[in-house]
């Protein structure tokens, strides 16, 4: 019994540091697995479209063999009130149930919160996101730039009151990405 204990052990150990432009290759190829290629359709992708994350707010587990999580953040008005949106959150299939997307979402929200943030909002599964203070409570009033179930759609105040009177359209507010902080193009494969 102890042998498999120790065995669990070995098998979670992870970090999480800041997301590095050498990790942007990997999280793509870890997004496109947990997600499929199409989901770049997905209606929170409007609000990450031609964005840079929020600074200071992209992270990326790692095992010895390389990135095995993401999550970033980015800035958005909820309403005309700021907020960031959680999104997304992925971890490799081989190493889910290992902790590592809960230490993620633990991560993310304590670094936002000592930034200062007052709200985060995501488009998830209430169960697995309620363990960590997201509810519908605050969001009922809010919309997304495209088609969304009403229930996912979750918020998190990291300060009292940062979501009271929140009503209407989320929209990106976050910095344009530049050349450093673009995403790596996909070339279609070409005909021999």
């Amino acid at each position: 019994m102890r042998l498999a204990a120790e065995n669990q052990l070995a098998v979670a150990h992870f970090a999480i540091r800041s997301e590095r432009a050498s990790d942007i290759a990997a999280r793509e190829a870890l997004l496109d697995a947990s997600f499929g290629t199409n989901r770049g359709l997905r209606t929170c992708q409007r609000l990450r479209d031609g964005r840079a994350p929020a600074e200071g707010l992209a992270f990326t587990a790692v095992r010895d063999d390389g990135p095995v999580g993401t999550v970033r953040l980015w800035h958005v008005k909820a309403g005309g009130r700021p907020a960031l949106v959680l999104g997304p959150l992925a971890v490799d299939p081989s190493c889910r149930g290992l902790g590592i997307g809960a230490a993620l979402m633990h991560h993310a929200l304590s670094a936002a919160a000592e930034r200062g943030h007052g709200a985060v909002i995501l488009l998830g599964d209430a169960p697995w996101y309620g363990r960590f203070g997201f509810t519908a409570e605050k969001t009922t009033n809010l919309s997304l730039p495209g088609p969304f179930e009403r229930a996912r759609l979750l918020g998190l105040e990291l300060s009292d009151g940062a979501l009271d009177g929140a009503c209407g359209m989320i929209l990106p507010t976050g910095a344009p990405l530049t050349r450093r902080t673009a995403k790596p193009r996909r070339h279609p494969a070409r005909a021999a």
